[in-house]
């Protein structure tokens, strides 16, 4: 038990911090895709909430349409690419709509 802790494996230290111990050459390539795509999904959902916190900003002013077909076409784009969950989109494309329309009220 004694070697383990050592290794990282004991209380302190969650087998999620290790890094990387990949021998086979393909799965190596995995990891490194893998990343990019996680970088690349931070990325769109990033933008995502961007453009949804200045389309609910910008609700009511001249800008404020532009701002939300924006947002929306976004969500739209994300669930397309599988970067979040069909029903996730719809949910938070309603979400927006509701918070705009009673904002307008």
């Amino acid at each position: 038990m004694e070697s383990l802790a050592l290794r990282g494996w004991g209380r302190a230290c969650t087998p999620i911090a290790l890094p990387t111990v990949a021998n086979i050459k393909s799965q190596k390539k995995r990891i490194l895709t893998n990343a990019k795509a996680a970088d690349r999904n931070k990325a769109v959902k990033s933008e995502l909430r961007t453009r949804v916190r200045t389309a609910q900003a910008n609700a009511g002013t001249p800008t404020g349409e532009a701002d939300l077909r924006s947002a929306i076409k976004r969500i739209d784009m994300a669930a397309a690419k599988g970067i979040i969950h069909p029903n996730a989109a719809a949910r938070r494309k309603s979400r927006l709509m509701r918070g705009l329309n009673a904002a307008a009220k």
